[in-house]
């Protein structure tokens, strides 16, 4: 087989990316190797940031999370006996949706399978070659057992921290930076509208929580926990009387239900460079991980094939390789941003049971609260940074930058 573009992956990552360059004319041929029920079950993000909105909506699959999604104007922040409210429209003019990855990547496979594209669920043995080549290729078992080979212009890898794309990156040239915290999030499913209108960032002495919600009547929650965390010991009891303990307000009730779901997350911040080698290109998790307490992973996933797709479309239909040279560096300026604003909320927010560290990170939360330029600094981050292809600047409620 031969195509323009393989992408390895069919998680948020290869899946936009194959819908913006089918738009512009582009072949492509997604291949995954998980099932299609089990990727559509995979619970994991739940909050778009504008850019991620608007990109889903140039490609044709915003519909229903305008339908469905519940847009957000701010988050409150609380610490105990206060809870603080930050208007993000009011701050910098943007907004967030709460709308669950799971719900993205089913939008965005019918969208594919409607095309008619080739979109390929449980292959094995994926491997990668002559990368470094005009004609890199891919190998692999599709799910009837026969050997495939596809022959690429390039090939996107979108296939996770543990696929085999980011290996193919000579040591010579690759680096990476991780910190590894020193904490996890115990989280829940719940079936059970949410108890607030938006999302509760609540430092407590006993460890962070936070209150979160995927659609008017399931709520997602979540327990700083220790990374080794056995979640065997903790009945729904516990669950429930931890997070009303650490989200307690006079006058504001925790609404409690059936658990659909509970997880143990550890937290770490991964970024692998560079993001190209060759006609290699890395997107999503396979090229950097953060902490969730920004709300980062899916929409870093996004901004970086809303790069790629037209740096590959410039590629391999006008022959015009500026923008794909350049993808690495202008990627990565966002994510590092990204990856600073996920480490600061995550430091502000999870106890290290240092007294001092507790003082400095309720003065930090004060300040947040109080000051219009800190609080639009976190209003900025949070609803996300324009996805540009030089990577700079806010934009605001700037139009041109969407």
């Amino acid at each position: 087989m031969k195509t323009q573009v393989g992408i390895i992956g069919a998680g948020p990552a290869g899946l936009v990316l194959a819908q913006l360059l089918a738009q512009q004319g582009v072949e492509s041929v997604v291949l995954e190797d998980r099932s299609r029920t089990y990727v559509e079950a995979r619970i994991r993000a739940g909050i778009l940031e504008q850019s991620t909105v608007d990109v889903l909506t140039e490609a044709g699959v915003g519909d229903r999370v305008h339908r469905e999604g519940l847009r957000h104007d701010g988050i409150h922040l609380q610490w105990p006996g206060h809870r603080e409210h930050l208007d993000f429209s009011a701050l910098c003019g943007r907004s967030v949706w709460a709308y669950g990855q799971t719900e993205v990547v089913k939008d965005l496979i019918n969208a594919r399978l409607a095309t008619g594209h080739p979109l390929h669920f449980e292959v094995s043995d994926v491997a990668l070659h002559d990368v470094e080549t005009n004609r890199p290729r891919i190998t692999y078992t599709d799910r009837d057992g026969v050997a495939q080979t596809l022959e690429c212009l390039v090939i996107a890898g979108c296939d996770g921290s543990h696929g085999p794309s980011r290996d193919l990156i000579p040591s010579t040239v690759r680096h990476t930076w991780e910190r590894t915290y020193p904490f996890a999030w115990l989280g829940i499913l719940a079936d059970v509208p949410p108890s607030t209108d938006e999302l509760i960032y609540a430092w407590h002495p006993d460890g962070f929580a936070l209150h979160s919600m995927r659609s008017p009547t399931v709520s997602r929650l979540y327990l700083q926990v220790r990374p080794d965390e056995d979640i065997t010991s903790w009945s729904d009891d516990r669950i429930w009387s931890q997070l009303a303990h650490r989200l307690d307000l006079d006058g504001w009730q925790l609404h409690t239900g059936p658990i659909l779901e509970k997880s143990v997350l550890p937290m770490r911040s991964f970024v692998n460079t560079p993001m190209r080698h060759g006609n290699l290109f890395l997107a999503g998790d396979a090229a950097h991980i953060v902490p969730p307490t920004g709300a980062k992973g899916l929409n870093l996933a996004v901004s970086d094939v809303a790069l790629l797709a037209r740096a590959l479309a410039d590629l391999v239909v006008k022959k015009d390789g500026a923008r794909a040279d350049a993808y690495s560096e202008n990627a990565l300026r966002r994510v590092w941003r990204a990856t600073h604003f996920s480490w600061w909320m995550t430091s502000m927010l999870h106890t290290t049971g240092d007294d001092f560290d507790a003082q400095l990170q309720l003065s930090q939360l004060r300040y947040v609260a109080t000051s219009r330029a800190a609080a639009a600094s976190l209003a900025e981050n949070y609803t996300g940074m324009p996805i540009s292809d030089d990577g700079a600047g806010w934009s605001g409620s700037d139009p041109d930058h969407t």
